[in-house]
């Protein structure tokens, strides 16, 4: 299962670059994608590099484009079964950059105070 997400996140990552041209879909990052045993479904997790459009908006659009995605990844990767797929935000980077910051700011705090004395 782990070989068929690689794969589906390669060539999804390619699909996306290239067939969507949805002015609203910036840079755009596959992070991760889980695939069921049953190999249906793919969870493709998403992070939005461009931060100045909304990622919300940005998973509503590829997951309505969901269904185009899947026939190009057909077309692509040789599957018994093509999972449907489901674009899921990833908040993990985000969230990784806001601590980074805060673990920074505690930093230049503490240097600060050490100084002062």
């Amino acid at each position: 299962m782990l070989r068929v997400g690689e794969q589906i996140r390669r060539e999804l990552s390619m699909l996306i670059q290239q067939e969507i041209k949805d002015p609203r879909v910036g840079m755009v990052s596959i992070s991760d994608v889980e695939v069921t045993v049953d190999m249906a479904h793919a969870k493709v997790f998403i992070t939005v590099l461009d931060q100045t459009g909304d990622p919300g908006e940005t998973v509503r659009i590829l997951n309505k484009a969901a269904k185009f995605l899947r026939h190009q990844l057909a077309r692509r990767v040789v599957l018994r079964v093509t999972p449907s797929l489901h674009f899921y935000y990833d908040q993990s980077v985000r969230r990784g950059a806001e601590l980074s910051d805060l673990i920074e700011k505690a930093v230049t705090e503490d240097r600060a105070h050490h100084q002062e004395r």
